[in-house]
């Protein structure tokens, strides 16, 4: 199914942090992703001109997102998860043209007073 209503969302973090993202993510909106375990790569020099410390170990979280919340997905992982954080994450976000397998939002129905 096209779609431009949806980007997918990856929040790289050191090993033991990914479900805490999806926490933070879960409190802006998000309905639930996928756990990647993954090894990082660098250039020893690099790592020293950006002032970051190697952990091979990685997760990735993947997170399908309606477009309207993004920004906030996005601001609050790095806010909560980012560099300068325990977790030493980054997030980014692609476009998603094509969908399969997500079942919409349903509003929330009130229900009615007594």
């Amino acid at each position: 199914m096209k779609t431009n209503n949806h980007e997918v969302i990856f929040a790289i973090v050191n090993s033991g942090y990914a479900e805490d993202v999806m926490d933070v993510a879960r409190e802006h909106g998000v309905r639930g992703g996928t756990i990647l375990n993954a090894r990082g790569v660098v250039n020893e020099d690099a790592a020293a001109f950006f002032g970051i410390t190697l952990h091979a170990d990685k997760e990735i979280l993947m997170m399908v997102v309606e477009k309207d919340i993004r920004d906030e997905v996005l601001n609050a992982i790095y806010k909560e998860m980012g560099m300068a954080k325990k977790a030493k994450g980054i997030a980014f976000s692609l476009p998603v043209s094509d969908v399969a397998g997500l079942v919409p939002a349903q509003p929330q129905e009130e229900k009615p007073e007594e």
